[in-house]
C-alpha cells in the first residue's frame, strides 16, 4: 500500500494529458490549420475468468487490445495536423489516416464488447429475459439464433461475428465482419460479439473455430448482454 506521503505525489494522468503527450511527439509546433479534436481511448480492465482459454492466450489477446488503443490514439492525434488540402481518393495521407482510424477504433470497441460479454462462470439466460424474447422473435427461436450465430462465426474470414439491432430492418440480425472494418453494417447497435480472429483461439483450439465458439457461448455474460438489449429497445422506441 502507498503511504500518505506517496499518495500526495501520485498524479492522475487525464485524457487531455495523454492527448497532449501524443500530439507533441508528432508535431511539436502548433500550426494555424490544426484542429484540436483528437479522440483519446483509455484501456479498460476485464476479468477473463474463463477456463476455456489458456493464460497465454488471454495475455496475448489483452496485449493486442492495448496495441490497438495506442494506434488509435496516435492516428487520432495525427489527424489534427494532417494536410486536408492534399486529400484525394487515390492516395493521400488524410485518406490513409481516416481508413486506419476506423480500423483501429473498431478493433478497440469490438474487443471491449467481446471481453465484456464472455467469461461468466455462472452463465444463465431465462426465457422471460428481454434477450431471449427478442432473439426468439427475430430468429424464430432461441435455438435458431444460436445456429445462425455459429454459422456467422465460421463464415468470418478472420474477424468477428455480431448480433446487432438493425434500425433499418427494425430487427436483430447476425453479421460476419471481416478484419475490423469490412462488412460492418450501417445504423446498427451491437448486443453480442464474438472474436473469431485466429489469434483468439488458435493457441488453444488450432483450426477448430466451432469448438472455440461453442465454449465461449457457454459462458456468455447474459447480464451484460441484457443491458445492451434494453438499451437497443429504448433507442428503437425513441427513433
Amino acid at each position: 500500500t502507498l503511504t500518505s506521503t506517496l499518495l500526495h505525489e501520485v498524479r492522475m494522468i487525464t485524457d487531455d494529458d495523454i492527448k497532449k503527450i501524443i500530439k507533441e511527439s508528432i508535431e511539436p509546433k502548433k500550426q494555424s490549420n490544426q484542429l484540436d479534436e483528437a479522440y483519446v481511448a483509455t484501456e479498460k480492465v476485464f476479468s477473463l475468468n474463463t477456463e476455456f482459454l489458456s493464460e497465454a492466450n488471454k495475455k496475448n489477446h489483452l496485449e493486442l487490445y492495448d496495441g490497438y488503443i495506442k494506434e488509435f490514439n496516435e492516428i487520432s492525434a495525427q489527424l489534427d495536423t494532417v494536410d486536408r488540402l492534399d486529400s484525394n481518393s487515390n492516395h493521400s495521407k488524410y485518406r490513409s489516416l481516416k481508413i486506419d482510424e476506423t480500423y483501429n477504433m473498431n478493433a478497440v470497441y469490438l474487443h471491449e464488447l467481446y471481453f465484456a460479454n464472455i467469461s461468466d462462470l455462472n452463465s444463465k439466460i431465462t426465457m422471460d429475459s428481454l434477450s431471449y424474447m427478442r432473439l426468439a422473435r427475430d430468429f424464430g427461436s432461441f435455438d435458431e439464433w444460436q445456429k445462425d450465430f455459429i454459422a456467422c462465426c465460421k463464415a468470418s474470414r478472420c474477424g468477428w461475428a455480431m448480433t446487432y439491432y438493425n434500425f433499418y430492418t427494425k430487427s436483430f440480425m447476425n453479421v460476419c465482419i471481416d478484419l475490423h472494418s469490412e462488412n460492418v453494417p450501417v445504423f446498427g447497435y451491437p448486443v453480442i460479439v464474438m472474436d473469431v480472429w485466429q489469434h483468439a483461439y488458435y493457441k488453444d483450439y488450432l483450426k477448430d473455430v466451432k469448438t472455440y465458439v461453442v465454449a465461449m457461448m457457454k459462458q456468455f455474460n447474459w447480464r451484460v448482454i441484457e443491458k445492451r438489449f434494453e438499451k437497443a429497445d429504448r433507442v428503437a422506441k425513441a427513433l
